[in-house]
């Protein structure tokens, strides 16, 4: 190899290193959930969306989760049928889409697609009259499955070929068998054609409790996600790490553990905010990296309200995970509805400048029942909770950045 070679194969080695290697180590990652569950209703989704792409970019949003993209059964998307149909979405059409995937990236920002795959719904009944019979969407016989391919101890629409469900039942829709290979290559298939086509760069896996953490892994390796977030709803800080553990160790979890203690921790009870061991309590706690933290989402808040985060604490809240280890999902509703854009930005600017990662390293330094404390690496400290006398807690050389209704945040000088 000549100097001529040797000096370009190093600079091009180094140009990676800068623009691919570089910001996925330095980079604050924030997920923005760009929906709730009435946008489907509201008519045009994806065009209304693409209008507030200026002011995520501002607030240095680097990932928006969109609603899922399929033709079906029900508004939201969660029942899905013919999955290479994005034209019947109610959220808008394939063009539609593709036009608000490349605007977010013309601002630097990925999209995550809401994968459904646990279930799906039929397009047509068998000779039973059992609806078991799917269509894909497409001309071919892409994901044209029948009876064969739902779990064969879900009675209500199997034959009893396919192989048993590999984890929790789905009652609403025919439960899809993962342990099948032809349903592990097709779906995966049809992932790689949202991100080749459609321009999606990574997903968010609805309801992983449906099949074994095993088939999540052989989707991660066979569509190789930029970032994939799993909901696996519960509390059980370890039983989530095992999941995540099971699915690869590089797929991230919601964690629905520091949910649970921070929505009852500013109520009063802000002790609750340290475990045994001195660190924070949710999964942030044990595997930072692979958390994405949230104040609510489109089934815990919106119109559902099915687990809500006392709704005069919010700011407390994201106070907390904009701070915070993990990676922190912000909410549409409280972002826009509830016009709180301007305090959660000063919170997301306060995380980018210093450079607050899913790793960085928290001492608590108070977990009183109305007062919290903690240094987020020794750079910014967050404090939540009534009481106003923080004492020498904060040293001299912090400056108060943001504050608001019973939190702050000061910065390092």
């Amino acid at each position: 190899m000549d100097t001529t070679t040797s000096t370009t194969t190093s600079l091009s080695c180094l140009l990676f290193f800068i623009i691919v290697i570089l910001p996925t180590i330095t980079a604050s990652t924030i997920l923005f959930q760009g929906f709730n569950w009435e946008s489907s209703k509201k008519g045009g989704w994806y065009n209304s969306l693409i209008k507030s792409i200026p002011e995520l970019s501002v607030a240095g949003i680097t990932h928006v989760w969109l609603p899922p993209p399929s033709q079906s059964v029900s508004l939201e998307g969660y029942l899905p049928g013919k999955l290479y149909d994005l034209n019947s979405s109610k959220y808008g059409n394939q063009d539609e889409l593709k036009a608000l995937i490349k605007a977010l990236h013309d601002k630097g920002i990925q999209s995550v697609a809401d994968i459904v795959i646990n279930h799906r719904t039929a397009a047509k009944q068998d000779g039973r009259g059992i609806w078991c019979i799917f269509e894909g969407g497409t001309d071919d016989a892409r994901l044209d499955w029948g009876p064969s391919f739902i779990c064969g101890d879900d009675v209500t629409y199997s034959d009893g070929k396919g192989n048993p469900d590999s984890g929790e039942g789905y009652p609403p829709a025919p439960d899809i068998d993962h342990v099948n290979p032809q349903v592990q290559q097709e779906l995966s298939d049809w992932m790689n054609w949202l991100k080749t086509e459609i321009g999606f760069n990574g997903w968010r896996f609805d309801f992983v409790k449906g099949y074994a953490p095993q088939y999540t892994k052989v989707y991660m390796e066979k569509t190789n996600p930029t970032f994939a977030v799993g909901e696996n709803w519960n509390t059980d800080r370890q039983a989530v790490r095992d999941w995540v553990n099971a699915a690869g160790g590089t797929v991230t979890a919601f964690d629905f553990a520091t949910k649970g203690v921070l929505q009852d921790a500013v109520q009063g009870q802000l002790s609750k905010l340290k475990d045994s061991n001195g660190g924070p309590p949710g999964l942030i706690g044990i595997i930072p990296g692979n958390a994405v933290t949230f104040i609510d989402n489109h089934d815990t808040g919106s119109t559902q309200k099915i687990w809500p985060f006392p709704s005069d604490k919010v700011m407390q809240g994201y106070a907390y995970i904009l701070t915070h280890p993990g990676i922190p999902s912000i909410f549409y509703d409280h972002f826009f509805d509830w016009g709180l854009k301007g305090e959660i930005s000063k919170l997301t600017m306060i995380r980018i400048r210093n450079g607050i990662k899913a790793s960085s390293i928290v001492r608590i330094l108070a977990s009183d029942p109305d007062l919290y404390v903690a240094a987020i690496d020794d750079k910014v400290i967050a404090k939540i909770g009534p009481r106003y006398d923080v004492g020498n807690l904060v040293p001299k050389n912090f400056r108060l950045a943001t504050s608001g209704n019973d939190y702050a945040v000061w910065e390092k000088h």
